[in-house]
């Protein structure tokens, strides 16, 4: 039976992060809002994923995953679109291993301007690649990696009147900082830990640059950040640069992190660090994720699989502690990973196979 109460006004619709926290972010007066109502993404509570890790702590996942384009990266886009609107750019250009392409091919779209992507040649899952076609983007294959890549739109927006929109890029960071107030605003203070994968290293930047913010404003406090790159991308672990980086983890499969000077910072800033989860462990933790409810492309799945190696081995006691996990994009963006071994079962269309095949 229908309430007999009077109804209650509606909350007002949710306008994307730069009307949401525009007054917190850093952007220059000229900065012409462009949004396709990014961010406000769940923090989702996973208590029997907490249970395998040994329990007696809180677990929640960011899904990220559930942005416009299926990524993290609609955050900082929002934020350098907007900006490069507003000083009348007509051509934006990055590099990407898949995500960011998307992203930007798809800001530039709404915004009515030309997006130019460079991708290194056959390392892009094709979700991805096929995102930053569908959006209109110049998709440009460079025979070499995604440093590679990045050296090139760096130097081209550097002579010509096209902006960059990677993270190095100020305003990335400036909007990827709002998944920080997020969380703080869902949870009412810091967690405890924030785990996130790394590959150039701009989100974990970001949100400490956002959590240390939202602490000075609110007295909120300060999480430790547990960073985890791919074991066979791993330079911020190594210590060096990895010129030839591999790891089926495709969006963190980066050798020379942009940001990794600031990523370092933020893990010994907030007491944390960066560790190396491998290939196998990364694929375990997505199909474990799945079976949350939450599809994730590999890379996003790191940051946990680095956790769940940490407590395992005794680096990290959870015990009573409120941790977080960022998982950056949806699994649709990777599917091949779970679809190549694919080998559904045929059966004849009666009931009689049907009880045969499920029920024995």
């Amino acid at each position: 039976m229908l309430s007999q109460t009077s109804p209650q006004t509606p909350p007002p619709p949710y306008q994307g992060l730069l009307a949401r926290y525009g007054s917190l972010l850093e952007l220059p007066p000229h900065t012409t809002p462009i949004t396709l109502l990014e961010g406000n993404t769940p923090l989702i509570p996973v208590p029997r994923l907490a249970a395998d890790m040994g329990g007696g702590f809180e677990l929640f996942v960011k899904f990220e995953g559930l942005n416009p384009t299926g990524s993290f990266k609609d955050r900082g886009m929002t934020a350098a679109i907007s900006e490069a609107v507003g000083k009348g750019v007509k051509t934006v250009i990055c590099a990407s291993t898949g995500n960011t392409a998307a992203s930007a091919a798809a800001y530039a779209a709404r915004a009515g301007v030309r997006a130019i992507v460079l991708i290194p040649e056959g390392k892009v899952a094709a979700g991805k690649l096929a995102g930053a076609v569908a959006y209109g983007a110049q998709v440009v294959q460079v025979q070499g990696s995604f440093d590679d890549a990045l050296s090139l739109v760096v130097a081209i927006s550097q002579k010509h009147p096209i902006a960059l929109v990677n993270s190095l890029n100020p305003y990335r960071l400036e909007g990827q900082k709002t998944g920080a107030f997020e969380i703080c605003d869902v949870l009412g203070s810091a967690p405890d830990w924030l785990c996130l994968p790394v590959g150039n290293a701009g989100n974990i930047s970001a949100y400490w640059m956002g959590f240390k913010q939202y602490d000075e404003l609110k007295n909120t406090g300060l999480p430790r950040v547990l960073g985890v790159q791919a074991a066979g991308a791993a330079p911020l672990v190594l210590g060096h640069p990895v010129e030839k980086p591999e790891t089926v983890a495709t969006a963190i499969r980066i050798g020379r992190p942009a940001r990794g000077e600031q990523a370092l910072q933020a893990a010994e800033e907030s007491h944390g660090q960066i560790i190396a989860a491998t290939d196998a462990q990364i694929l375990a933790m997505q199909k474990r994720l799945a079976a949350e409810g939450v599809w994730v492309e590999p890379a996003s799945a790191a940051g946990l699989a680095g956790l769940a190696e940490h407590i395992r081995t005794g680096a990290l006691n959870p015990t009573g502690k409120r941790i977080v996990a960022i998982v950056t994009g949806h699994g649709l963006k990777d599917p091949d990973i779970v679809t190549r071994d694919l080998r559904p079962t045929v059966l004849p269309a009666e009931l009689g196979a049907l009880e045969e095949t499920i029920l024995r």
